[in-house]
């Protein structure tokens, strides 16, 4: 008895220990063929172009193709499930927004994954916010000007998002709640056909992210009244934040890597760290600029973790807030 009774934690130690040198040297080698970043909005939108310029960073350093795949549907719900559900192995990421992992567990009463558990994740991609964007021939040219003509048109103006619950439906419902006007909500399956409809006048209003519509502002073919982010952006100095609008929002947006969980410790820390390595590089560095992501924080993955549930607590009260529930 006493021989066995040493002997049980020696053999966990062993065990544990040989897992680690199993997970280390897994790691070594990888990756050894290309590597799929499943994207959970469409082609075109701000999340696939950022997907795609890390891709393509990511590809060069370690010396394999990452192929970004495209899922849109169901507010990322159909792109987070095809990885939740995945083998944990590397070989299957997440490149996702904020709204589709920190909002929908308040959305929906049930999810096919388990919005925490069901990830593994592995390092933040910029922090910031979303442009309130409105058709170029609507007579308004600031946020108080936009109040106060749907205001005087109360219920004939609509505006769209990129799906029910996503984060430019929760940011217009909360303006919409501040400021005491009605519109409707317009929800298509991403960011790139909601604008294309508003330059095109068949939607009025919407949020929409920066990276894929800031040139278009520039070019007269949409304006923009507010920045939903901390502040104002350096490529459009004259557009306010909605803070400075008087129309306080301070739930930023965020891109980021995932997991599936369970994929070894060593291969997301890999994956971190090579993350990390291309925010500090120059040229991605410009190009994140020129996209306007001028806030780029290097997160452990242990840290991002922390970001994702504090998020879920803040976006849950604003969900809370706003009584929005979607089946």
């Amino acid at each position: 008895m006493k021989h066995s009774y040493f002997r049980t934690p020696l053999l966990a130690a062993a065990l544990v220990l040989g897992s680690a040198a199993a997970s280390a040297q897994e790691a070594a080698g990888y990756p050894s063929r290309p590597v799929t970043i499943v994207v959970p909005t469409a082609a075109a939108g701000g999340t696939d172009t950022m997907a795609r310029l890390f891709a393509d960073m990511l590809g060069k350093s370690l010396k394999q193709p990452f192929v970004v795949d495209n899922r849109p549907g169901a507010n990322g719900i159909i792109g987070l499930e095809n990885v939740a559900k995945a083998a944990p192995d590397g070989y299957r990421l997440l490149f996702t927004y904020a709204a589709s992992m920190t909002v929908n567990p308040s959305l929906y009463g049930k999810l096919p994954y388990d919005p925490l558990a069901g990830f593994a994740p592995i390092a933040q991609v910029g922090r910031g916010g979303n442009l309130l964007l409105v058709r170029r021939t609507l007579p308004v040219n600031t946020l108080q000007e936009f109040v106060n003509y749907a205001k005087a048109h109360a219920d004939q103006l609509n505006y769209c998002s990129w799906g029910p619950g996503s984060g430019g439906h929760l940011t217009m419902e909360s303006l919409k709640k501040q400021a005491g006007i009605t519109m409707t909500h317009v929800p298509y399956k991403g960011s790139s056909p909601c604008v294309q409809d508003i330059m095109g006048g068949q939607v009025d209003a919407g949020f929409a992210d920066v990276s894929s519509t800031v040139e278009l502002v520039k070019a007269g073919r949409v304006k923009a009244l507010a920045h939903s982010g901390a502040g104002r952006l350096p490529s459009l100095p004259d557009v306010p934040s909605m803070t400075e609008a008087n129309y306080p929002f301070k739930n930023y947006a965020w891109y980021g890597f995932f997991a599936p969980a369970k994929t070894p410790a060593a291969i997301v820390a890999k994956l971190n760290e090579q993350v990390q390595r291309a925010l500090q590089d120059p040229t991605l560095i410009q190009r994140m600029r020129e996209l306007n992501f001028t806030d780029l924080p290097l997160t452990t993955p242990e840290q991002f973790a922390q970001v994702v549930r504090q998020d879920q607590k803040d976006w849950g009260r604003l969900v809370q807030e706003i009584g929005v529930k979607l089946d």
